[in-house]
């Protein structure tokens, strides 16, 4: 999915290209090298960031790791199953 820079600082590149040097431009999970073949599913990899706490407004150093897309998925798991629970609860109430 597209990144939606408008939910972003306006130094949000900059902050993702010192994420990335400082990972050596690999997933700080599972060490996959960006543009490279995932060594798990062969897929090419483009490097993401990701908010350690899921907030998007923390963007302090220290809350925001370098991950492939497998590891983003993964992590990303628990918080979007929350928030599928909270839309058909929303759901449920105006109906």
């Amino acid at each position: 999915m597209p990144i939606d820079y408008r939910k972003y600082p306006k130094n949000w590149k900059e902050l993702r290209a010192e994420v990335l040097k400082r990972a050596n431009n690999c997933c700080e999970l599972c060490g996959a090298h960006n543009y490279m073949p995932h060594w798990k599913t062969g897929a090419k990899v483009v490097l993401t960031v990701h908010h350690k706490n899921f907030d998007i407004n923390d963007n302090r150093l220290s809350n925001l790791i370098a991950v492939c897309q497998r590891c983003h998925n993964i992590l990303d798991c628990g918080e979007r199953a929350k928030n599928r629970k909270k839309r058909r609860e929303h759901e449920k109430d105006n109906i």
